[in-house]
């Protein structure tokens, strides 16, 4: 098993929580980060149908089982069973009693807010982080092929290429997902709509042209986004909203959580083309912004990741606050350095006045120095970046 950085939150937030919720998409290793975890808990799938069963009709006597807690992997399949464990924890008064993961966020998290509040430490499992690969020695050496290949623990695990397992990911989560969190008549009309988004990757967002593209209302459009959001599959990164003394955008950013999903849905089928693609650039932000993502939600810490643009088109790709100062993040595919890389930047910096630290350039290189005020970060070290 590879080891999950999210593992150390997870203990951490089990002294202080009677009930651990642990979500993400579906296949990021939810299950077997909580069964290693917490290795001394009982397991059970509320998947399988007798179990749920016995969970509807006697949830009580389903939860004496437990003496010691356990792991309820899909917890959102009985949503009744949370005001029971509500009861339990109470009563018991121990920390880290039960475990309880899902893939379906909406489900899930409205259920806990409702039964659960002021009892619950949450945790947000993505796929594997480039930090977490390369401690074991399982980082793709080429960056075309990590772009190609993802995250997705499967990937790593077993002998599958994405053009086999892709496919079939997508067909189950259009089948189970979706159909579980949205009333959608034309499956074929939503995998155009996802397609679609994933071409926007790194784009602002404009739901009325995307709503259009597909043939769909930019209410819908908002709709459907909303279950790529709750599906963990894409990520809305809003502008950050304090004023520099120009007019800024209001517009969010639309990025997907993976790039292997997102190489998939573009139609690349091998990681050779992605060298001469025109998404290459997208796809390589793409995954920056999904590995600082992964950073802070493997630390149990909120996204809180911006970007700033003015209205004459001075830009910068990542924004997030420390307690330092405003850090600013630029992202460049290219593998070779161009000084002309750190203009916007520059700017920013210049407008954002003292309480900023030097700037960070992510590269699609190999190296790592100092430069014009600018730390320079090639693609492999991107967890120098974290907070």
């Amino acid at each position: 098993m590879i080891s999950r950085m999210a593992s150390s939150a997870l203990h951490r937030l089990a002294k202080g929580f009677p009930v651990i919720v642990l979500t993400g998409p579906r296949q990021s290793g939810k299950t077997t980060l909580a069964k290693a975890t917490f290795a001394n808990k009982p397991y059970v799938s509320l998947e399988n149908p007798e179990e749920r069963e016995f969970a509807e009709c006697d949830p009580r006597r389903f939860l004496q089982r437990f003496a010691e807690g356990a792991i309820l992997d899909e917890a959102q399949r009985c949503p009744a069973l949370l005001s029971w464990i509500q009861v339990l924890v109470d009563e018991r008064g121990r920390m880290g009693d039960f475990i309880l993961t899902g893939s379906a966020q909406f489900d899930l998290l409205s259920g806990v807010t409702q039964s659960l509040a002021g009892r619950v430490g949450r945790i947000e499992l993505l796929p594997f982080s480039a930090g977490e690969l390369a401690a074991v020695n399982r980082q793709p050496h080429a960056l075309e092929t990590l772009l190609w290949q993802g995250g997705y623990p499967a990937l790593y695990d077993r002998e599958l290429s994405p053009t086999d397992w892709f496919p079939n990911y997508v067909a189950t989560y259009l089948e189970r997902d979706v159909r579980q969190l949205i009333a959608i008549r034309d499956l074929i009309q939503f995998q155009r709509f996802v397609r679609m988004c994933a071409a926007r990757s790194g784009q602002m967002l404009n739901l009325t042209a995307l709503g259009a593209d597909c043939g769909v209302s930019a209410v819908t459009a908002r709709e459907w986004l909303s279950v790529l959001e709750a599906s963990y599959l894409a990520i809305r990164l809003p502008p950050y909203h304090c004023n520099f003394g120009k007019r800024l955008v209001k517009t969010p950013k639309l990025y997907f959580l993976d790039a292997g999903l997102m190489a998939w849905l573009l139609g690349i089928r091998d990681a050779a083309s992605i060298e001469t693609h025109a998404s290459r650039g997208a796809l390589f932000e793409t995954w920056v912004v999904s590995e600082l993502v992964k950073q802070r939600l493997n630390a149990g810490q909120p996204t809180d990741l911006y970007f700033w643009r003015d209205h004459v088109g001075h830009e910068v790709d990542v924004l997030y606050e420390t307690p330092q100062g405003l850090q600013a993040v630029e992202i460049k595919s290219g593998g070779t350095f161009a000084t002309d890389w750190l203009q916007a930047a520059q700017k920013w910096r210049a407008l954002a006045g003292d309480h900023t630290l030097p700037p960070i350039l992510i590269f699609g290189g190999e190296e790592a120095y100092e430069r014009e005020g600018c730390r320079v970060v090639g693609w492999r070290r991107i967890d120098a970046c974290a907070r």
